[in-house]
Order: C-alpha cells, then sequence, then structure tokens
C-alpha cells in the first residue's frame, strides 16, 4: 500500500500494471486452448475422480442396503447426510455474493475471483443437492417433493421444512446457472474466435449463441446481468435462512432458537469465502495468474472472512447467553452437554477452529501471508463443518427423555459418501477450469483501462 501525492494511503492495484488487452486475453485463453495440460491438473485429476467412484459405491450400496448402512438410530434421525448438506449448502454462497451483491456495489475487486466463485457455487449446490435426495430412503420417489398436478391428486406436504428446502435450493440452482451462463457468452465467443481446432470452434460458437460484440447485444447483456443479480442477491439470505427453519421450526433445545436464520446466513457466506481462498490460492501459484488475483483480492476476502467470522463468534456467544439467562434446564443442560458431553472435543474444537485462529486476520501481515491465510482458510473449512456436525447431533442425541439417550457415529459409508462428494466437486471444478475461462476476459479489459488510466494520473 503505497502513498500518493495527496498524502492519501492509495490501494494496491486489482490488477498488475503493464497489461494490455492483448495480453490478459492471451493469458487466461492459454489456459483453456493449450494442447498440454499441466500434470498437476492431471493428478488432481485422478485422484478426484477416485473419491468420485468411492461415492457411487457409496450410492450403490445405499440403493442397495438401505440408509440402515449410515450411522443413524433413534434418536439420532439426522446424521452425516444433513450436516454435509448444510455444509455444502453454505460453501455455495460465496459465489453468488461475489457476482450479484459485489456487482450490485460496484466493487471491482470481484472481478477476479467471481467466474471460479460462480462455478465453485454450482459445484456445491450440486453436491448438497445428493443428500436429501438420498436420505429420503426411496429416492426414486424424489419426484413426489415438487407440486405438480399428476393422476393421484397426491401433493406434498407444504407444512414440511423439507418442502421449503427444495423450492429455496432449486430456485437458488437455477438463477445460479443462469447468471454462470450469462457471464460467460462474450468469453465463450472469445474462445471461439481463438480455437485451433473446429470442433473447439463448434462447441464454443454454439454456446455462445451467436455473440458478434454489438452495441445491442451488450446492452441486453448488462441488463440481463443486472437482473439476475438483483434475483440472486436475496436468495443469498434466503436460502440459508429456509435451511435454518428446518432447525428452528423444531421444539428442541439447541434447535428452537430465533438467532439461526442471521447466524446461519453469517456462517454460510463465513464458510463459502473460506472456500474461494481455499482455490484461489492454489490457482494463482498453479497457472501463474498473480498478476490478476493480487494480493490486494487476498486481503479483502481475509477482512470479509474476518467480519463475517465475528458475527458467527456472536451467535456462539448469544446462544450460550439465551440458554442461561431463559432459565430453562433443558436449554442449559443442552449447553451444559456440549461443553462437557460426550461430544465436547468437537465443540471446543470447533471454537478453536471457527473463532480463535481467524482472530489473526485482524493483522494486515497475515492477510497477505498467503500461506497464513490458506491455513486460515481450511481452519475455517473444517470449523464451518463441525458447527454443522454439533449444531445436529449434541441435540439429538440427548433429549428430553432419559431413557431415549443415544451415542451417534458415522460409518464407513457414511464417509465414503462425504468424501466421494467432496471428489465429484473437485471432478467438476477440475473439468471447468481446463475447458472454460477460470477469470473473466472481457471484465479484466476493462480493468487494464482502468489502470492505464490510474498510470496516467498518478
Amino acid at each position: 500500500m503505497s502513498v500518493g501525492t495527496s498524502g492519501r494511503r492509495e490501494l494496491p492495484p486489482v490488477i498488475e500494471p503493464g497489461h494490455t488487452f492483448g495480453t490478459v486475453t492471451d493469458k487466461i485463453s492459454a489456459v483453456v486452448l493449450t494442447k498440454r495440460t499441466p500434470r498437476v491438473w492431471w493428478v488432481g485429476f485422478v485422484i478426484s475422480f477416485l473419491l468420485m467412484q468411492l461415492m457411487m459405491l457409496a450410492i450403490l450400496v445405499l440403493l442397495i442396503r438401505g440408509i440402515g448402512t449410515w450411522g443413524v438410530n433413534i434418536p439420532v434421525g439426522w446424521g452425516f447426510a444433513i450436516v454435509n448438506f448444510v455444509w455444502w449448502i453454505g460453501i455455495g454462497h460465496a459465489g453468488t455474493l461475489i457476482s450479484a451483491i459485489l456487482l450490485l456495489l460496484r466493487q471491482d475487486w470481484r472481478t477476479s475471483i467471481n467466474r471460479f466463485a460462480e462455478a465453485m457455487t454450482l459445484f456445491a449446490v450440486s453436491c448438497a443437492g445428493l443428500y436429501p435426495i438420498l436420505h429420503l430412503g426411496r429416492p426414486w420417489f424424489a419426484y413426489w417433493l415438487f407440486p405438480y398436478p399428476n393422476t393421484m391428486g397426491l401433493w406434498p406436504n407444504f407444512r414440511s421444512p423439507l418442502i421449503w428446502d427444495v423450492f429455496a435450493v432449486s430456485t437458488y440452482a437455477t438463477v445460479s446457472v443462469l447468471f454462470w451462463y450469462v457471464g460467460l457468452i462474450p468469453d465463450l465467443a472469445t474462445l471461439r474466435d481463438r480455437s485451433p481446432s473446429r470442433a473447439g470452434r463448434f462447441v464454443y460458437g454454439t454456446l455462445a449463441m451467436g455473440w458478434r460484440g454489438s452495441v445491442r447485444h451488450w446492452q441486453r447483456y448488462e441488463l440481463a446481468s443486472l437482473l439476475l443479480a438483483g434475483l440472486a442477491t436475496p436468495l443469498v439470505v434466503s436460502v440459508h435462512t429456509v435451511v435454518s427453519l428446518d432447525f428452528a421450526v423444531s421444539l428442541l433445545p439447541g434447535w428452537h432458537a430465533t438467532i439461526f436464520p442471521p447466524y446461519f446466513v453469517a456462517g454460510a457466506i463465513y464458510g463459502g469465502f473460506a472456500m474461494v481462498l481455499t482455490l484461489a490460492i492454489p490457482l494463482r501459484k498453479v497457472y501463474g495468474l498473480e498478476d490478476f488475483i493480487t494480493l490486494r483480492h487476498l486481503n479483502n476476502m481475509g477482512r470479509v472472512l474476518l467480519a463475517t467470522g465475528l458475527i458467527v463468534a456472536y451467535g456462539y456467544m448469544m446462544e450460550a447467553f439465551m440458554a442461561w439467562y431463559s432459565a430453562n434446564q433443558y436449554e442449559q443442560f443442552m449447553l451444559w452437554n456440549r461443553f462437557s458431553g460426550p461430544y465436547a472435543p468437537f465443540y471446543w474444537l470447533l471454537l478453536v477452529t471457527n473463532v480463535l485462529i481467524p482472530q489473526s486476520l485482524w493483522f494486515q501481515r497475515v492477510r497477505t501471508n498467503v500461506p497464513a491465510l490458506f491455513a486460515v482458510a481450511m481452519s475455517i473449512n473444517i470449523g464451518m463443518w463441525l458447527e454443522r456436525f454439533v449444531i445436529v447431533v449434541t441435540s439429538l442425541h440427548r433429549d428430553f427423555l432419559p431413557s431415549s439417550w443415544g451415542m451417534y457415529w458415522p460409518t464407513r459409508w457414511d464417509i465414503a459418501l462425504f468424501v466421494g462428494t467432496i471428489g465429484l466437486f473437485l471432478t467438476l471444478f477440475l473439468l471447468f477450469i481446463r475447458f472454460l475461462p477460470m477469470i473473466s476476459i472481457f471484465e479484466m479489459r476493462t480493468l487494464v483501462a482502468e489502470e492505464q488510466q490510474r498510470e496516467e494520473h498518478a
């Protein structure tokens, strides 16, 4: 951060100086159009693809043997499936936040990270969508969740939070796909014009839908982007609010809390930005994108993590305070059980990874130190998963009746399915960065023009 002639501190650039329209286009499109795929990509793809096959095996065993292959029992009827569903949905929030809300707020630092963050959203929602379907017990009847006239006159129970999830997640996924694809169209046309192969020109040309870069095309593009951003912005809040109501509308201590909707939304953005950093830091190193994903991006994302992390920590404190202040013996026991019960190590590890370690982000030296920031992001990824595990399991395994208390431990098929969805996520993401531009080419060109003007005025 330098000091200008006026004495004010100047922010680091969002793109390193010295680039032109041509160099930006060449550098981003070369990642896709290169004939030699990096060895690191192949190693990552093989590992993630094998993990995805593990997921397919776990699903096959589940369909043959039934839900009994999982560790769910009475009273813990919700286990890894719901824990991982909420975790994946939370990861998908950062992409829409970066793309929609920061676009409406005209934050130009979003430009280098919005494309792969949007893709991350789609892949995370795809992983999340598997769990409610598989958790039905009869996944081949999943279409019954959608309200449509049929010969039996059967309609879903609209009082069920499961139906609310179907509406929220399907709407969120639809708008996210449209927003992502519309943003890709100008870049698909660039790849169409630069592709050395006939097949590449045909595929990219078909996907570009006749884009020629005319004034009319740009007008319609900008209008569609603003409309979709306006639709996606309330979805960021509504989707995880609906997911939190799955818990909050119950009467179970630990779930029946009015703080859950804002607490879940902040936690989703928190975990989502941590995953963006987890992906962005290796990408900028492997593909040499330090000029485009600069320390300013990392610093800003670290600040967002710090702000949302403080909101999440406030939620933890309010949860403990209300359990004490309410003088409700069941709420107090629930909290004491988290502190000192059989799952207490998970709760204390949650506080360390989600609250204590991220406090290092108060220091700019940490926010601009790439290895340290990556370690903090990984800590938050682990902490957000532990948070969902603690919320689901510790609230269920000891309820009102001591005679019905029990313990929950995931089976090998629970773990295999979870690890397999990580493989699915990474497989889709690696295919995306190989065949589509991970950074928006045309938006980076606008930053080049702004940087040139900045240098002229300096």
